[in-house]
């Protein structure tokens, strides 16, 4: 996986790979350049359009002096502004500075007669993760006069005013692409923040990661080429017994959809045996829309050993006895998955929480989450609150949204790159429940389960939006979750 850095140790990786490879940190940005030009080709492929780069005076700044110099040698029209005089900025600014062709116009910012043509393209190279102050006075006004400009925006590595680890109280570049080099910035991934990043990009440099590892603060991007070594393998001589036999228990009258959303995402995910148990006193009368999963009753006696995993919540209400989920805890003893109305009593009766089998996934949604840990003011505080509830109660924590976070008991925190926003739609969280616990069912450590159920879920919600968009329902994403083996080429 992809470590994120904090933005203090951004600057000491980018000395300390200097130093490893030889070279200078001319060259560093020199690659960086053409790594985001490569992107830019593959984007913008109209050489007529106006662009216009506004460079600070740091080493931000002079990345989009050698992205000047890289667009215009391949054609494009490029306008150039610059901050502070030439002596006042970065040694590396300043050798950019002197590579400039002579075609392109150099102006500094105090000079820009305020016009950016309809259409055109501005590349913010103002300030990068360096800064730790909110923008103020002029500079705060040139950001303000760009953001209200009719062209599309990019940010190089961090929108111009955003910090690079919290959450930001001031004047933000809004951009409509944020290319950012070699690692989301923690920042990025931050809901509060979306007006301001736009679509994230993040491109390669050359920093290997095993390099990035050292650095890392236990935070991590999970990406697409991470998911094979995390799943299990099977032969020809497997039979359904080795592909768990699962249970899911909720479903309160009312609400059997989504039990069934569970149940029938888990026979997509590969479970061997599905069973569901409905919260109904009779349940000879219900009729279950797939035929491939089984009716089971829970009773306070029920033996539930028999089972490979348990997923608990979806649609069972909320006038569930305390005690009765209590004994089903107790009962299994094993890893479970806890979602929705099974957390919402968590919530409610604090005293089960010590009861929650070590290592076991709930995944809450934000508003469930807050009735688990108490109000939350940004999305920096609600990680670090799901950080210190993971390790307090041994669990694995899955807190749902864009870039889902995945908090580990050890402290690790894990960013999803998969999903859109398409994805929020009634049931698309008991999916996730049910292909959660089919993984946990077939053997998968707690970690693999989660990690793979979470992603595997984001790119089934991807190729069932590809023909549905805004019209997608959850049971769209269950049908593509098949497909998401092919894509990963997991057999």
């Amino acid at each position: 996986m992809l470590p994120i850095l904090v933005g203090e140790s951004i600057k000491e990786l980018d000395q300390e790979f200097i130093l490893s490879k030889g070279i200078l940190s001319l060259d560093l940005m020199e690659q960086a350049a053409n790594a985001f030009t490569n992107w830019f080709y593959g984007v913008f492929e109209d050489k007529e359009v106006q662009i216009y780069i506004f460079c600070g005076p740091g080493n931000n700044g002079g990345d989009g002096l050698a992205i000047a110099r890289l667009l215009s040698e391949n054609g494009y029209s490029i306008n150039v502004f610059y901050l502070k005089n030439e002596k006042d900025c970065s040694n590396d600014f300043q050798a950019n500075f002197e590579r400039l062709p002579k075609n392109i116009s150099a102006t500094n910012f105090e000079k820009w007669d305020k016009k950016i043509e309809d259409g055109g393209i501005i590349i913010d190279a103002i300030f990068g993760v360096g800064l730790s102050r909110v923008l103020e006075g002029p500079i705060s006004d040139l950001i303000c006069e760009l953001n209200s400009s009719l062209a599309t925006r990019i940010a190089i590595d961090l929108p111009s005013g955003l910090p690079s680890d919290s959450v930001t109280t001031g004047q933000v570049f809004h951009s409509d692409h944020t290319v950012t080099f070699q690692f989301p910035k923690l920042s990025l991934l931050f809901p509060e923040h979306i007006q301001f990043t736009g679509d994230l990009h993040i491109i390669d440099i050359g920093i290997e990661d095993g390099f990035l590892q050292d650095f890392s603060k236990k935070a991590f991007y999970i990406r697409k080429q991470d998911i094979s070594s995390r799943h299990r393998f099977f032969h020809r001589f497997s039979h359904k017994g080795d592909f768990g036999r699962v249970l899911f228990i909720g479903g309160a009258p009312g609400k059997l959809g989504a039990l069934f959303l569970s149940s029938y995402a888990a026979l997509r995910t590969g479970s061997g045996l599905v069973s569901c148990a409905p919260e109904f006193e009779d349940s000879i009368g219900i009729q279950v829309p797939y035929n491939e999963i089984m009716l089971y009753q829970v009773k306070s006696n029920t033996d539930l050993a028999e089972m490979d995993a348990i997923g608990i919540g979806s649609g069972w209400g909320n006038t569930i006895d305390p005690d009765y989920f209590l004994s089903i805890m107790i009962r299994f003893n094993k890893p479970m998955v806890i979602d929705a109305d099974a957390i919402n009593l968590l919530a409610s009766n604090p005293f089960l929480l010590q009861k929650v089998p070590k290592n076991s996934i709930l995944t809450p949604h934000v508003k469930e989450f807050e009735r688990l840990v108490g109000k939350v003011a940004n999305h920096a505080e609600r990680i670090e609150k799901a950080i210190s509830f993971a390790i307090k109660y041994e669990v694995i924590l899955i807190l749902k949204g864009a870039h889902t976070l995945i908090a580990l008991p050890d402290g690790r925190q894990l960013f999803n790159s998969s999903g859109n926003q398409y994805m929020a739609t009634a049931g698309s969280g008991d999916v996730l429940t049910g292909m959660i616990t089919s993984f946990l069912g077939q053997g998968y450590t707690p970690e693999n389960a989660a990690i793979c159920g979470v992603f595997h879920h984001g790119l089934a919600g991807e190729l069932a939006s590809e023909s549905k968009r805004r019209g997608m329902v959850a049971s769209d994403i269950i049908e593509k979750i098949p497909t998401t083996f092919v894509e990963l080429k997991i057999s």
